[in-house]
């Protein structure tokens, strides 16, 4: 045993977990534990973003690339309130990070001091985050640390990760006891659970007999680093791949098997796929209203027309939306190598071959392309979507990490992007947390210092963190900005403007009685803040002015003027009772006769 602080003990710990950054705000209550962190300055560095929320979505994003995790840290009342949206993100997105906050000293619980929380309960945050962390511990005295870090950590990162929080009284920081470091955490993913052998067998007997499978892979997926089996099942029995958001690139997405994302604003082949298919692959997918057009029969899926095999290590996920023929609970990457074993010793032919269902899904993409493809080739000012998104993949390598930012810019990337590897297209999905892009870019940089990390972010959803700019500048941490700048909270328009015969209310900026644009100088902002930027406004020029960014290795931003009335095309749905529903813009719903 070593007679340490709790803060001494806190920082040991994280550096034996190889936890190489703290993302924190400083404040009254946590100062005790700002010393040890600088007296471990060369083993362990603290990053002070400008706000919590920042800290919070570096932390996720970091997770997302590396699948590692690192701590937050912030004061006790507002300071640890501000992270209570980006806990949630994570939390819905499965993505780890310790939140290590501060609260009163317990001297002092249930007396009302400063930023004290306790309505019902003393020094009573833990009851805050309940519902958007795992679990929240408490230590009230020194020696219950060693034990609450060593289960915090290993809550974080078993099964389904996600954000834990570690609600540290002032005093804990600064008492001493006698206390012995607890044993290193497993990493994510060393433990993994399987399927049962007969579990294995039928699923493969379900797939081997289907005529138009699928398979639909969602963060389950990336997050068990399953990408290299995904693509070799997917090869060898020709099954076409259905993507979510955080699914994207577990299979290059120019392979011929991907169809992209599905849902709303799904592309039109993945609609198709799902709506036809016979037997769906479900690895790690939520089937979340988005994906699943509000899981309105025939918009992207026909359940139970369809068969469904749904694998997911989350037990509360297998029959959420759509009961199952077949459920595993089981880690995906395990379960796509026990199939794969199990195709190999059965070495199976086919009841029949799949040659009309490729033909079918050449077809939809054959459509899909001639629809949409003439309007990336249109130069225009203020600037096509498609524009953006179109010399934003011709520019960036394969394996830049692209963090994009919620709105309708996400819709367009959704629709369009093609990731091309595991772990390089960011999103904040299930919780959609403005800032999420603008912010955790920075993370995604400081866990790829190697890889261009651009940022796609909406006008509203920078304005939300312009501070970014900041930290970029103190820590020289080099990201591009791409502000998708359309002057509204466009995405909201668009729905305000068909539910409400046409009007806009509050949703677009305007300064002036003839309700002209407003936007902040951006570009303007970003200088003065130390960070070299440009303004684009015409198409032909965005291909070059990202290249200058991206070379130059240093903080950038673009404000990139874009049309607000070119809309992404519709091809499932998104219900919002009691709104009617409509049809999809681009094909129709299927339902089985």
């Amino acid at each position: 045993m070593a007679r340490m602080k709790g803060a001494e003990l806190i920082t040991e710990y994280l550096i034996a977990n190889k936890i190489p950054y703290v993302f924190g705000i400083c404040g009254h209550g946590n100062v005790g534990m700002l010393d040890p962190l600088y007296q471990a300055r060369d083993r362990i560095k603290l990053v002070s973003p400008r706000h919590e929320q920042v800290a919070a979505h570096m932390a996720d994003a970091y997770f997302r690339v590396r699948h590692e995790p690192v701590a937050t840290l912030t004061s006790c009342g507002p300071g640890s309130c501000n992270i209570v949206m980006p806990l949630q993100v994570a939390m819905s997105d499965s993505s780890a990070m310790l939140a290590i906050t501060a609260n009163v000293p317990t001297q002092q619980f249930n007396r009302s001091p400063f930023q004290e929380v306790n309505k019902h309960f003393q020094a009573d945050f833990p009851n805050i985050v309940r519902p958007v962390v795992k679990r929240s511990f408490q230590p009230t005295r020194v020696d219950m640390l060693p034990l609450v870090l060593r289960q915090a950590m290993t809550t974080m990162l078993s099964g389904r990760p996600g954000p834990v929080n570690v609600d540290v009284p002032f005093n804990v920081f600064q008492e001493e006891d006698d206390v012995e470091m607890p044993p290193v955490a497993r990493r994510h993913g060393a433990q993994r659970s399987g399927a049962s052998p007969d579990q294995i067998s039928a699923a493969l007997d379900m797939i081997l007999k289907a005529q138009r499978p699928v398979l639909f892979i969602g963060h389950g997926v990336t997050l068990s680093e399953a990408g290299k089996e995904l693509t070799e099942l997917a090869h060898a029995l020709r099954i076409p791949v259905i993507s979510s958001p955080n699914g994207m690139g577990c299979l290059d997405m120019t392979d011929a098997l991907s169809l992209g994302f599905i849902g709303r604003n799904g592309a039109y082949p993945a609609n198709q796929a799902g709506r036809h298919a016979d037997v769906v692959v479900a690895l790690g997918a939520r089937f979340d209203d988005r994906s699943a057009s509000s899981w309105l029969p025939g918009y992207s899926w026909n359940f139970p027309h369809s068969k469904l095999i749904h694998v997911d290590v989350d037990t509360d996920e297998l029959g959420r939306n759509y009961p199952p023929d077949i459920a595993i609970h089981a880690d995906a990457r395990t379960f796509l190598r026990q199939l794969l074993g199990e195709l190999q010793r059965r070495a199976p032919r086919r009841d029949g071959g799949l040659e009309a269902w490729h033909a079918d899904i050449k077809k939809w993409k054959a459509e899909w392309d001639a629809f949409t493809k003439p309007n990336f080739d249109i130069h225009a000012t203020p600037i096509r979507p498609e524009r953006v998104v179109a010399d934003c993949q011709a520019v960036l390598p394969d394996d830049a990490i692209l963090a994009c930012d919620v709105g309708v810019n996400h819709n367009w990337y959704m629709q369009f992007w093609k990731a091309r590897r595991p772990q390089t297209m960011l999103n904040s999905w299930g919780f959609s947390g403005m800032g999420f892009g603008a912010a955790g870019v920075l993370g995604a940089k400081l866990a790829a210092p190697d890889r261009p990390c651009v940022a796609i972010a909406g006008d509203g959803c920078f304005s939300m963190v312009p501070h970014v700019l900041c930290t970029a500048v103190e820590y020289d941490i080099p990201v591009v900005w791409v502000i998708w700048n359309n002057f509204g909270w466009v995405s909201i328009r668009d729905i305000q403007l068909g539910m409400f015969g046409g009007r806009e209310h509050g949703t677009m900026f305007h300064e002036g009685a003839n309700k002209t644009p407003y936007n902040p100088d951006f570009a303007g902002w970003a200088k003065a803040s130390g960070v070299d930027a440009m303004t684009v406004t015409k198409s032909q020029d965005f291909k070059g002015a990202l290249e200058h960014a991206v070379a130059a290795n240093k903080p950038f931003l673009l404000d990139v003027h874009v049309d607000a009335d070119v809309r992404p095309p519709a091809t499932g749905s998104w219900y919002l009772p009691p709104t009617p529903y409509k049809e999809p813009a681009f094909g129709k719903a299927w339902l089985p006769g």
